[in-house]
């Protein structure tokens, strides 16, 4: 089927648009809607780096958001707990973080018992709908009601045409009760095609530095970012229709890129470009137009931030903290910390198992590799474009060769500087100056890891008990093959 059949002029539903609006309380006369308390609205897109994004600087055209962010406020350093689709969702809808709920792998389930923002907010009168990805579970956990409209998967290709038909009657229902609507998006989510990939010449683009320059890189590349430009669309889509139901004065809107795309370094690592997200908030009368913010803030921090904005009890097992004074412009800082989790084993094309652990503060990046013997391996190192960068490698491409080795052999420990090395490619974690620092972030990640109870090699291995069943069963048979091959048990990780 041609390209030129899915160009963002006819959108159609994709990606991750679950997040939570971050929503502060407010007088009735000022950002509120049904008795005082504002809706919320968060769109999410799915495996999209947020430096891509033109809002950000990238090269991907994003009108909508750019025109979003100049409604709102738009965070610098935003971040969720895991890199990958399912925990995040999970660390986002629950307020807790991966391995505390228990859904920590990827297609993971919560544990029997965890409550979500379908529940919170729902005891507290609003309507809770899920458009879109849901990739959570069990429903007892996420009862959101579904609304119809947008594709459920991030891997068809095409995505099914999407309607906003049934978000726009969710939006209309009852004007007199708040609504809490998540719009999760299934672009830019690989196989990247949707878009128009001509609009992005791949001898012209700019390759992120670390990725290797080969043919088959800028293809892929161009039409990744030709899904964002699509994804961008939809987002103007939704907007449209929030306009139109009249409810927009009094709805916070929240946008989040989810966790770095599928290429090498983003998506399945704790880097920066894996666990950073963009985030932007719109809410008339209350955020200032056109502002931006420093302040450190996770997507745990949502779902207390969305209550406290409602008027609505914050339960004191939630794991975040509502960032509302930000929002008011009554701070400009919020955390001193953020952490990561990263679980290999289980995911497609994964590690038998390679446990990463990380805490970021404003300037520095520590991350801790559970099992550094072992080779580090997901479904970003296999297929195209990686076969390009190993081919390049063997053929006497020096940096093609460092990028794939600094790819699959981690150290034991990482630092980095975030400010002066964006990428995080310039490993700080012996140099003397900065002992200090490693000692300290060292510590914290001590502190949270008992905290949530993880026991590092240990929770790693438990994996596939916290997977949808379905997806658990194909990846003990996979691991049973592993273990017969000599890996398993051996602190050697098998390729898949």
């Amino acid at each position: 089927m041609p390209r030129s059949a899915f160009r963002p002029t006819r959108l159609a539903p994709c990606a991750v648009v679950a997040a939570l609006a971050a929503v502060a309380s407010v007088s009735p006369t000022t950002g509120a809607g049904a008795e005082g308390r504002p809706n919320f609205l968060v769109i999410m897109a799915d495996d999209c780096t947020k430096g891509d994004l033109g809002v950000h600087g990238g090269q991907a055209k994003t009108p909508h958001l750019a025109g979003l962010a100049a409604e709102g406020m738009m965070f610098h350093r935003c971040f969720q707990a895991a890199p990958m689709c399912s925990p995040t969702r999970h660390n986002l809808y629950s307020g807790l973080y991966p391995v505390k709920s228990g859904a920590y792998p990827n297609h993971a389930m919560a544990h029997d018992g965890v409550r979500s923002v379908a529940h919170y907010l729902g005891e507290a009168g609003y309507r809770v709908g899920l458009a879109g990805k849901s990739h959570v579970g069990p429903g007892a956990s996420y009862p959101f009601e579904e609304v119809p409209g947008f594709d459920h998967s991030c891997t068809r290709a095409p995505t099914l045409p999407h309607s906003v038909e049934g978000i726009g009657e969710f939006m209309a229902r009852d004007s007199g009760e708040p609504f809490c609507l998540v719009v999760a998006l299934v672009e830019p989510h690989a196989p990247w095609v949707m878009g128009d990939a001509s609009a992005y010449p791949p001898a012209q683009l700019e390759l992120p530095p670390v990725f290797a320059d080969t043919p088959e890189t800028r293809e892929h590349y161009s039409r990744y970012l030709a899904e964002i430009t699509y994804m961008d669309s939809q987002v103007g889509d939704i907007l449209g229709v929030l306009e139109t139901s009249g409810a927009s004065s009094e709805t916070l809107v929240l946008f989040l890129s989810e966790q770095g795309s599928g290429f090498p370094f983003a998506k399945w690592t704790c880097y920066d470009a894996g666990l950073g997200s963009a985030a932007v908030v719109r809410w008339p009368g209350v955020v200032a137009p056109g502002s931006e913010s420093e302040a450190l803030v996770e997507y745990v921090d949502v779902l207390p931030t969305f209550l406290e904005a409602a008027a609505a009890p914050v339960p004191g097992v939630l794991e975040g903290r509502s960032f509302l004074p930000v929002l008011r412009g009554e701070r400009d800082t919020h955390k001193a910390r953020v952490y990561g989790i990263q679980t290999t084993r289980g995911v497609n094309n994964g590690s038998e198992f390679f446990g990463i652990r990380s805490v970021r503060s404003a300037g520095h990046l520590y991350i801790r590799n559970l099992t550094p013997e072992a080779v580090f391996s997901c479904a970003a190192n296999k297929g195209e474009p990686w076969e390009s960068w190993v081919r390049a490698a063997e053929g006497g491409d020096e940096r093609a060769a460092v990028l794939v080795r600094e790819y699959l052999h981690r150290p034991a420990e990482e630092l980095y500087d975030v400010v002066a090395d964006p990428w995080n490619r310039n490993n700080l974690i012996d140099d003397p100056s900065l002992a200090e620092v490693r000692d300290g972030l060292r510590a914290d990640l001590d502190a949270w890891m008992a905290d949530q109870g993880d026991e590092g090699a240990a929770t790693e291995m438990r994996a596939l008990k916290r997977m949808r069943p379905g997806r658990s069963g194909k990846a003990v048979r996979r691991d049973a093959k592993a273990g017969k091959a000599g890996g398993k048990g051996k602190g050697k990780a098998v390729r898949r």
